[in-house]
């Protein structure tokens, strides 16, 4: 049930399942407002698919407008207050920079078709964020180009994913809140958010009887080479992303099908993929490979809400490849729902 609140206080305490991106944001908000948190990780603080190198907080294409991408756009406009207010908090970096994004095009027909997603862009996004074709890049990261053109926008940013989870794991302790690692959660009294992953989105298909969603492999080098602020690329469905501390991240793969969780070659053919499309990465050295199961939703869209038969039980699940930009506001709405018994979550997003 929803916590009462007295004189603006919380007057209840809530525990939070799993040490990801979403139950460590929704971690964070809650104790900022006031609650009493119990985070408990069963592993490690992201030991799951929130421990990987990429941190790209890429905006959806802002043609065919729809729930999804209004939300996604909530939480990467509110990304600079919120990570700098965990930084602070926490006296730790997260990494957070909007260095914005460049896409090279492979023909002049390319930019002719991009016409309609800069017209949308413009009419959808702030103007400090605007997208547009560019024939002079700027940064120390340029992707080769055949046609000579370039799509760069303003709105995309990065986070260090390891650096960001240290941090509010940091500042939730600093504000109070307790976090417990290397325990499993028992069978904790409510109000509860499980925000498990990939082994979450396997526990509500069997509680539920229907498939939920499922957890594909990931893959992600980082290498040495310092352009701290230079946009990031996206080419060929690759995220090349530079970082504060003197590294380009490179990932991630996509696999459905996989009897491991180990890195392996296809971690290779990542870099080698990524030096053809910025020759600048040709010398630089692989200091760290990562791979993990990241949690898909069937829906494709984050699962947010209460657990279908399990009253005082919420669920924050199916990040998939757009976790760390969706956080700050799936935080936000988990702790109107839990605190306030305000629901503000979008339809497509409910597990009803």
């Amino acid at each position: 049930m929803p916590a009462a609140r007295g004189k603006g206080h919380v007057l209840t305490s809530v525990t939070i399942i799993g040490g990801g991106i979403f139950g460590l944001c929704c971690a964070w908000e809650m104790t900022r407002r006031g609650a009493s948190v119990r985070l408990i990780e069963a592993a490690r603080i992201g030991a799951g698919s929130s421990g990987g190198h990429v941190g790209a907080l890429a905006p959806h294409a802002p043609e065919n407008w729809n729930p999804k991408k209004a939300f996604q756009l909530d939480s990467l406009l509110m990304a600079p207050t919120f990570w700098a207010g965990v930084g602070e908090a926490a006296g730790l970096p997260t990494g957070f920079a909007r260095t914005g994004r460049l896409q090279p095009l492979a023909d002049a027909a390319a930019a002719d078709r991009l016409a309609g997603r800069i017209a949308a862009a413009t009419d959808r996004w702030p103007a400090n964020c605007a997208m547009h074709l560019t024939k002079a890049p700027a940064g120390n990261l340029v992707p080769d180009s055949p046609s000579g053109l370039w799509l760069f926008d303003r709105l995309t940013a990065r986070l260090a994913p390891r650096a960001a989870g240290a941090a509010l794991a940091q500042a939730i302790r600093n504000r109070g809140g307790e976090i417990v690692e290397g325990q499993a959660p028992g069978d904790p009294a409510g109000p509860v958010l499980w925000a498990t992953g990939t082994p979450g989105l396997a526990d509500l298909s069997r509680d539920l009887g229907r498939p939920i969603g499922k957890g594909v492999k990931g893959q992600s080098a980082l290498l040495r080479y310092a352009v701290p602020d230079a946009p990031q690329v996206f080419a060929e469905t690759l995220h090349i992303v530079p970082h504060a501390d003197g590294t380009v991240a490179v990932g991630s793969t996509s696999e459905n099908d996989y009897d491991h969780l180990d890195p392996d070659d296809r971690i290779d053919a990542l870099v080698a993929k990524a030096r053809a499309i910025c020759p600048q990465l040709r010398d630089a050295p692989v200091i760290d490979r990562w791979a993990g199961a990241r949690p898909r939703a069937r829906s494709r869209a984050p699962i947010l809400g209460p657990w279908p038969g399990r009253p005082g039980h919420f669920v924050a699940n199916g990040g998939f490849k757009i976790g760390f930009g969706m956080a700050p506001k799936i935080a936000q709405v988990m702790a109107d729902l839990i605190l306030d018994g305000h629901d503000a979550i979008p339809d497509g997003f409910r597990l009803a």
